[in-house]
């Protein structure tokens, strides 16, 4: 019995130790691509001050100035991108062989998977972060006009983003573990992407909607990931923060769970 136990704990180790070394590898590639980082920060910045800042000068939603009004939406399209497309990481792995020396290492796939998971999940909550503080730093110099952050306000954010992120990643993952090319990736993200991002209600409130197009918007899950947001940063929301936080956890453990089976028949 003693032996079994020793080796248990040896075979724990060995896989705690392969999502560290995955999930490492994953940000020193991340803080390698300064031109990723910048770009991740500066195009949703880009959408916030020209598209919010041009609407915003002649619309409100419920009293809220347009441009406070789509940040949370903001947040969560800049943490929708950079997770999915990190899926493509996958397919480049495998075409330069990189992946078949790491299947080689005595570690499970199911760790593999998750600690690419951990990894892209870490990436994009940096990237939320520093745009996080962006939004605290306009938000006091008044370029966002009604935007208060605080530290429960960005901790509270940080946690729906955390889920967010773990199931758009894995998303991603799930793609790139069926994909052969790059191109091929990048099509079926660009027909799920967009339809994801404008049905959750990012940029529009979703209270007035028609009947048909309320019902795809439900049946959306970002639309819980951008609700939760507003009921933390505005306190302004369409359903309940509880309610918003057990669809986005559920939602992230099914698609982590359907990645793991993916991950386990990927072909490499």
């Amino acid at each position: 019995m003693g032996a079994k136990s020793n080796e248990l704990k040896v075979k724990e180790m060995s896989e705690l130790n392969g999502i560290a070394a995955i999930w490492y590898r994953e940000i020193k590639v991340f803080l390698r691509e300064k031109s990723r980082i910048v770009a991740s920060i500066v195009n949703p910045i880009l959408w916030l001050l020209i598209f919010g800042g041009g609407l915003g000068a002649s619309i409100s939603i419920s009293g809220i100035n347009y441009q406070t009004f789509i940040y949370p939406g903001i947040l969560i399209q800049a943490v929708l991108f950079s997770s999915i497309f990190f899926g493509v990481y996958i397919v480049w792995d495998r075409k330069i062989d990189f992946l078949k020396e790491v299947l080689v290492a005595p570690i499970s796939r199911t760790s593999i998977f998750i600690g690419k998971i951990i990894g892209g999940a870490t990436d994009s909550l940096i990237q939320s972060l520093i745009l996080l503080f962006i939004g605290l730093i306009l938000g006091k110099l008044g370029v966002i006009p009604g935007l208060h952050l605080g530290f429960i306000e960005i901790v509270t954010s940080l946690v729906v983003l955390f889920f967010t992120t773990t199931s758009m990643v894995s998303i991603g993952l799930i793609i790139g573990s069926r994909m052969e090319s790059p191109e091929g990736f990048q099509l079926i993200t660009s027909f799920l992407l967009f339809p994801i991002f404008f049905l959750s209600g990012a940029l529009f409130p979703i209270n007035k909607l028609p009947v048909w197009l309320a019902s795809l918007t439900f049946i959306d899950p970002l639309t819980y990931s951008v609700d939760g947001l507003r009921s933390v940063i505005l306190g302004a929301s369409q359903f309940n923060l509880a309610l918003d936080l057990c669809v986005i956890t559920g939602f992230s453990i099914v698609v982590i769970i359907i990645g793991t089976f993916a991950f386990e028949k990927m072909k490499v």
